[in-house]
């Protein structure tokens, strides 16, 4: 019998990741009577030239054959095309789309949720208006009302999968008892769940890891090398940690250190899908844009360093901070063919010479 748990989940958001989300988080209700069984799954609706809808199959065979072939995601998961009848009944919102819908979807949702309801942010990226960069899980808050932790880490989805050993890191900014409460609904014992007060900070290393992802890709399709890979990564780390201390001055240097910073800054320079369409991209001689590759490479999926790079370089241009930021302005301007993969090569002469703060 379905357990009438006090707290029901929604997932807002299908993709590779967002599949994988509501994988580990059914397995989970099922087993804590804290939560209901039942994880409904906001599906953004496609329909196959058989005819056959996206939800359908995945309520039908409890798989999402486009984003995540030959994984169970489990009875309890209900795929509903719906975004308003998803979250009707949901105390609990996990946001995981690509960052450049959240804010329509946010606007979609206003007036439509409970008002007690709690939300955390998988996404990675960031706004960037005239009045000054606004972080997912803001927007989010700012938007619906609610409190909003944020969930970021290691975390290649088809590898979470396929249950192999993985690490996330929960941030939040006041009420610890809430992340308390994600971390119940999301840790199992192949995907090991921390919790750190600097949801900014877990925030901005998950947006942030995509550009350095996509330089290490240009590293890859160079065939330049571990030793220049290694330094790219290196050098891509410490503008990371400068620029967001620089944005956000509450940002901790121990979250650096967590899942979410230099574990996942590892995984998407070897194994992400930033990575991969870069390489492409220099196998290409940048010839072939961005968009096209990711449309031929990835089928579907979305990337999100190329855009992240855009709304960093108009972070530094509207702050004149491109000179203290050689390594991301270089990728911005290799991503928007201004000027080409082996560019990339030239930052670290460059970086030795440039001191950043802080």
């Amino acid at each position: 019998m379905e357990n009438e748990g006090v707290y029901k989940v929604a997932v807002i958001g299908s993709g590779n990741w967002g599949s994988v989300a509501a994988k580990i988080i059914a397995s989970n209700t099922i087993k804590q009577n804290i939560f209901h069984d039942e994880v409904r799954m906001w599906v953004y609706e496609e329909t196959f030239p058989s005819g056959e809808k996206l939800s359908e199959t995945i309520n039908g065979n409890h798989e999402n054959c486009k984003y995540l072939p030959g994984i169970n995601l489990g009875s309890n998961v209900i795929a509903d095309p719906d975004l308003e009848n998803t979250v009707r009944d949901a105390d609990m919102l996990v946001f995981v789309t690509p960052h450049s819908y959240a804010k329509g979807i946010c606007k979609r949702l206003a007036g439509k949720i409970k008002p007690k309801a709690k939300a955390i942010s998988l996404i990675k990226g960031m706004e960037v208006k005239k009045e000054g960069s606004c972080m997912i899980s803001k927007l989010i808050t700012d938007v619906l009302g609610i409190n909003c932790c944020v969930l970021m880490g290691a975390n290649i989805a088809n590898e979470i999968a396929e249950e192999k050993l993985s690490e996330a890191t929960i941030g939040y900014t006041e009420d610890k008892e809430v992340a308390n409460r994600w971390a119940q609904l999301f840790a199992t014992p192949y995907f090991l769940v921390s919790i750190v007060e600097d949801s900014i900070g877990v925030e901005l290393c998950g947006t942030l890891k995509n550009v350095v992802a996509i330089a290490a890709g240009l590293v890859d399709g160079l065939e330049m090398g571990n030793n220049t890979k290694a330094a790219i990564i290196r050098i891509g780390l410490k503008e990371m940690r400068a620029f967001s201390k620089l944005l956000f001055p509450s940002v901790k240097d121990n979250t650096f250190f967590e899942s979410c910073g230099v574990g996942d800054l590892i995984a998407s320079c070897y194994g992400g899908r930033n990575r991969r369409v870069a390489e492409a991209f220099a196998r290409s001689g940048g010839k072939k844009s961005f968009n096209e590759l990711e449309e031929g490479v990835l089928q579907g999926q979305k990337l999100q360093g190329v855009l992240t790079a855009q709304e960093v370089f108009e972070v530094l241009n509207d702050k004149g901070w491109e000179g203290q930021f050689p390594f991301f302005v270089t990728v911005h301007k290799i991503c928007t063919m201004q000027l080409s993969p082996s560019s990339i090569l030239k930052c670290g002469s460059v970086h030795s010479s440039i001191q950043l703060v802080p």
